[in-house]
């Protein structure tokens, strides 16, 4: 009944999926009599975490009831009150929880100050899958840096694009709505320069939903290159555009501020960095990015160890040629034995096309 009842919490959490970043998804269940008397999730961050609403819904019937909970109750104070002291205040007799908060600050003391007060608490049930549900949170609470993932588009013989550069469109439509997606659930997407030159995208989010968020667009353009015009300035009116760029050109930089684009530059250099892009987006809070660049800026995250996730579409399709865009650009690796090795996680069709996916590291 354990597994049962979290199952229904991490079920709960996933509703908070792009929703409530830079915290972790929560969901929460409160069961009396094996009866369902509250449930919970976390829907916005700085809102209510999901045990409050869970309590809430609960009322009286919190008490000597167990809660089953995706994460362990916060104990200290940040834009909300310790879940631990609801908790206790509602008399729940057993806490059932999924994952210790891997917040090396305060992993361990919300279940440590619940046992002190006397209720049962119960830890590792289903650990596995809300890990995988809050790898992007693990990631950057604990390293300080934003998770990483890439999106690449191929064809059977791995090109992105043809001789000609023409790329639209390799996969079809539910490919493109997937990842569409995508760019909900994640906090930033990232392009360099030559994907604006080439596809003048958006980089919004299209999908049919009422909770639609337009991720944070990044630009690597390290002479500042983009065009005035270029429809990443204002295809959005709620994601700003950040540039980043080595280029001292105060001129242009005063020109897209008035157009409301965020110029940052990394003195000092011709070529901007990953790290420093990564370095700049965590200070700010910005907890994921989705590379959806070229081959070189993909070579570039790879090459600087900054891919955590991987997803491949491959369409049924032939280009050929010597001169078709391969899938990763750059000066590549000499020797097999250096290869960059990976994991397989997943493989699905959407439509026509096949979806893989790996992660560099699993947790």
């Amino acid at each position: 009944m354990d597994i049962y009842y979290m199952e229904r919490a991490l079920n709960l959490a996933v509703k908070g999926k792009g929703l409530v970043s830079p915290n972790p998804m929560v969901g929460a269940v409160l069961v009396n009599n094996e009866q369902i008397v509250g449930e919970g999730y976390h829907k916005e961050a700085g809102g209510p975490h999901a045990e409050v609403f869970c309590l809430e819904e609960a009322g009286h019937l919190a008490k000597n009831a167990t809660l089953y909970v995706s994460l362990e109750p916060c104990s200290h104070h940040g834009r909300t009150p310790p879940c631990t002291e609801a908790i206790i205040r509602a008399g729940v007799s057993r806490v059932v929880v999924a994952m210790e908060d891997p917040n090396p600050l305060v992993s361990g003391r919300g279940i440590k100050l619940l046992r002190d007060k006397g209720i049962e608490v119960v830890t590792g049930v289903m650990e596995e899958e809300a890990k995988a549900l809050n790898e992007i949170f693990i990631k950057y609470i604990t390293t300080g840096k934003p998770f990483a993932a890439v999106k690449v588009a191929c064809t059977l013989d791995g090109k992105i694009a043809t001789r000609t550069g023409n790329s639209k469109w390799i996969t079809g439509p539910l490919a493109r709505e997937y990842v569409h997606q995508l760019r909900h659930e994640y906090d930033s997407i990232l392009v360099g320069i030559n994907t604006v030159l080439a596809d003048n995208p958006s980089l919004n989010c299209r999908i049919n939903s009422p909770y639609i968020r337009d991720p944070i667009r990044i630009l690597l353009d390290s002479k500042l290159r983009i065009p005035s015009d270029a429809k990443i300035i204002d295809s959005s009116p709620t994601a700003p555009l950040i540039v980043f760029t080595a280029a001292n050109n105060q001129e242009k930089i005063m020109e897209l501020a008035e157009k409301g684009v965020e110029v940052i530059e990394q003195k000092g250099q011709t070529r901007v960095s990953i790290d420093f892009v990564m370095t700049t987006l965590a200070q700010r809070q910005i907890s994921s990015v989705l590379v959806e660049g070229g081959a070189d800026i993909i070579w570039s995250f790879f090459q600087e160890d900054f891919v955590d996730k991987y997803y491949m579409f491959i369409a049924p399709k032939i280009i050929g040629g010597r001169k078709g865009v391969p899938l990763i650009g750059g000066d590549g690796i000499e020797a097999m034995d250096d290869a960059i090795k990976m994991k397989w996680k997943e493989t699905r069709f959407l439509g026509k096309d096949l979806l893989l996916t790996c992660y560099r590291e699993l947790f």
